[in-house]
């Protein structure tokens, strides 16, 4: 089985749907249930530690061998980091690096028992071009580039992989709100200079899922280049 976080909606939602084309099972992650998805969903609070032992004492009972984690949630905040509320700095950070580390920690060992896996999380060229305006949310996912390459070299040993993805501007709703000056100047910095849309993404995440991939890890990939 293949866990897919964020699966209700965005690029959570079409990693999901690829899956499925490609025969796999797959279970999505979200909040909440989406009976139209058209594959099953759990109930699962990323940001909440709780939620992420529960969802594991359910697969361990109900004997499910995990094959792979896909950390999808994310959210993002368009603001400087002056006028960024408080709220919204604690949401990003507990969605996008807290979310992927209670999730690592809550279905790695569900691996480790088998000696094999893979877990591919999320990052963004925004780290790697250190955007203005994406202070808070490039502190996020700089942090989950930290703690995948660590905690590819503690896995390695159980035959598990981890790795990021790292997209530039992906058409989904994540990118609502951001005005096409500031995608076209984000763009311009990378090295294929496309907006992609989500198939983009799937294809890489398909790879790293493959057994091409075997000899892959601690790696951060960007989507267009950066």
């Amino acid at each position: 089985m293949i866990l897919v976080t964020g699966a209700s909606r965005g690029l959570g939602a079409a990693i999901c749907k690829r899956l499925v084309e490609q025969g796999r099972e797959v279970v999505g992650l979200a909040r909440n249930d989406a009976p139209e998805a058209g594959y099953p969903i759990r109930v699962c609070d990323v940001t909440s530690y709780d939620s992420w032992r529960q969802l594991a004492r359910e697969l361990r009972s109900e004997r499910v061998e995990v094959e792979a984690l896909v950390n999808a949630a994310g959210v993002a905040s368009m603001n400087l980091a002056v006028t960024t509320p408080e709220n919204v700095t604690r949401r990003v950070v507990e969605t996008n690096l807290m979310g992927t580390i209670f999730g690592c920690q809550a279905i790695a060992p569900l691996m480790i028992r088998r000696k094999a896996g893979t877990v591919v999380n999320f990052s963004t060229i925004a780290v790697q071009l250190g955007l203005k305006g994406e202070s808070v949310y490039v502190a996020s996912k700089a942090g989950v580039e930290g703690f995948s390459r660590a905690f590819a070299r503690e896995m390695a040993d159980f035959g598990i992989t981890v790795n990021c993805v790292a997209p530039g501007p992906i058409r989904t709703d994540l990118l609502r709100g951001v005005s096409d000056e500031q995608i076209d100047a984000i763009v311009k910095q990378q090295i294929i200079r496309t907006v992609f849309g989500p198939d983009a993404v799937c294809d890489t995440v398909e790879m790293l899922l493959s057994p091409l991939a075997r000899a892959v890890t601690g790696q951060v990939i960007h989507v267009g280049g950066a």
